[in-house]
Order: structure tokens, then C-alpha cells, then sequence
């Protein structure tokens, strides 16, 4: 059976999110040379996050909870939102989002619109991370210094995380434009089957429940 879209602008369950554990993959290829030294090529340009989710389940309701969510999410098909603790603002987990946090463009009094951006180091090889999921009313902008009104001078896009300037507001030409926010991940279910042994479950066993970031 096919369906008319591939992702449910839904969380999974936050207190379940909570105790689960994951972070940040990449595909790195690696040639040793005759002489003993190696040539490294990364083959994805992006980090791919996984999660497991078992290891926030606490009780049969949690495992109920995470049964109704894998079956209105049809296993694999359907994206979903996922909060990553770790790593789920504009600054680090125990700030509160300012609209100075993360440069996201620079103003050259034409463009109109601008992604959301998270970027992680600063020295050797900064990484521009693109978030797509921002959470409502928690987005904060500032242009050239000056704060930003949502819908007064830009939209938002809340399901792509694209910040759109009204034609009154366009940013000049080399005015920084930055941005503040918290933002939830877009996954999936990285397993069509939930195999849960209740007697193991009983005994302190963890259930596997695989989670793998999608590319929107």
C-alpha cells in the first residue's frame, strides 16, 4: 500500500527519548598505501544520526506507547520528528536560544530566503550542519544586529526550516543574518519488525528499537 507523504510532523514520545542513546555517523573511506600511510576520503558530505530508543523504555506503558507510534507510522514508512537530547538548540543544552547564536547568511539585497544553520567548530574545518526541523515559536532572527519579527518581516516554514524575508525586510547587502532556535531531527523506524521478548524485558534486558536520520 502506498501513501500520499513520507513524514508525520509528530514527535516520538519525549520521555522515552529521553533515556534512549545514539549520536553522529560518518562513512569514512580508508586506503593504506604500500608505504604504510593512509589516504582518507569521506564519502558523505552530512553526518547521519542513529538512535536507539530502547534504552528509554521503562515500563509495558512505554513499550505500548512506542507499539501505537511504530504502527501509525507504519514501521519504516513514515519520518518523524526526534528530539536528541544531546544536541537539540542553537547553543549548548543548557542555554536558552538567542537570535545571535548561529550565523545563517549574509545579505546581498536580492535573496529572500535563507536555511536554518547549525554550525559545529570553528577552527580547522567547520561543519554546516542544514536543520529542517525547527520547533514552533522557538525561532529567534536578527539581521545586521536587530531583531527580526516572524510575519511581520519573514516567514517560516516550520516543516523545512526555511526563513523567507518579506519584500519590506530583505536583508542589505552585507548585513549578517543569524538565528536562534531548538529543532528536532527527521527520522525513521530503521526496522520493520519490533521484537520484543517480555520475559527478557522482565529480567532487566534492553529492547532494540533502531532509529536512523533521513535526508528531507
Amino acid at each position: 500500500m502506498s501513501f500520499p507523504t513520507a513524514f508525520h510532523e509528530t514527535r516520538f514520545p519525549l520521555a522515552i527519548a529521553f533515556g534512549s542513546s545514539g549520536g553522529p555517523q560518518r562513512l569514512t573511506e580508508i586506503v593504506t598505501l604500500g608505504s604504510g600511510h593512509e589516504e582518507r576520503n569521506s564519502r558523505w558530505a552530512d553526518s547521519r544520526r542513529h538512535f536507539d530508543a530502547g534504552y528509554g523504555v521503562r515500563s509495558l506503558d512505554d513499550l505500548h506507547a512506542i507499539i501505537a507510534f511504530f504502527e501509525e507510522r507504519r514501521a519504516q514508512l513514515y519520518g518523524f520528528r526526534w528530539r536528541d537530547f544531546v544536541d537539540w538548540k542553537s547553543c549548548p543544552p543548557s542555554q536558552t536560544p538567542s537570535a545571535s547564536d548561529q550565523l545563517i547568511g549574509t545579505g546581498d539585497g536580492i535573496a529572500t530566503a535563507y536555511p536554518l544553520i547549525k554550525t559545529y567548530g570553528g577552527v580547522d574545518a567547520p561543519y554546516a550542519r542544514v536543520i529542517n526541523k525547527p520547533v514552533s515559536g522557538t525561532v529567534l532572527v536578527e539581521v545586521g544586529g536587530t531583531p527580526r519579527v516572524e510575519n511581520t518581516d519573514y516567514t517560516l516554514d516550520i516543516t523545512t526550516g526555511l526563513i523567507s524575508f518579506l519584500p519590506s525586510s530583505i536583508p542589505p547587502q552585507g548585513a549578517e543574518i543569524r538565528a536562534g532556535y531548538e529543532f528536532d531531527v527527521p527520522v525513521r523506524f530503521d526496522s520493520d519488525r519490533l521484537d520484543i521478548n517480555l520475559t527478557a524485558f522482565s529480567a532487566g534486558d534492553i529492547p532494540n528499537i533502531p532509529l536512523v536520520e533521513i535526508r528531507l
